[in-house]
């Protein structure tokens, strides 16, 4: 490739739909951050019924995987499988499985939701229409469980 070419990544992106000013996210309207550093930052959610389920957002506003600077698409991977091993860390957990929805937050953000233990009908795609399905826990719940994910970090 010559020098002066821009690799394919780095052409303008195909237009993608809005997420929407102001981002939540950069404006500290998401869930507190249970760990960080320099580039990444770890979140509880509100509402649901998976404790240890957590999400990771980058600190730099960009929407997708293809937005996100080398180094930081990069280190992804080394980020990812920390959260796993410390949501594993549990117990109980069987899979984590790892989600990226962006419709209507355009940050870049992916979701870890754990599969219980022996329960193999939420296996595979059914993990998320199981999570809806079931009863919500006290967002306390979710909280300590990530606040526990964080510590095994």
């Amino acid at each position: 490739m010559n020098a002066t070419m821009t690799p394919p990544y780095r052409q303008p992106l195909i237009p993608r739909e809005p997420g929407g000013p102001p981002c939540g996210i950069c404006t500290g309207q998401s869930t507190s951050p249970v760990w960080s550093d320099e580039n990444w930052t770890l979140h509880p959610p509100v509402g649901g019924s998976l404790p240890g389920a957590v999400w990771l957002a980058s600190r730099v506003h960009v929407d997708s995987f293809c937005d996100l600077p080398d180094e930081l698409a990069a280190e992804f991977g080394r980020v990812v499988a920390r959260v796993e091993r410390a949501i594993l860390s549990l117990g109980d957990v069987a899979r984590v499985h790892l989600y990226r929805y962006g419709d209507g937050g355009a940050h870049f953000h992916v979701w870890f939701v754990p599969r219980p233990l022996g329960m193999l009908e939420a296996s595979g795609m059914m993990l998320p229409l199981w999570e809806d399905a079931l009863p919500n826990v006290p967002d306390e719940e979710l909280a300590a469980a990530a606040e526990r994910v964080a510590a095994a970090m």
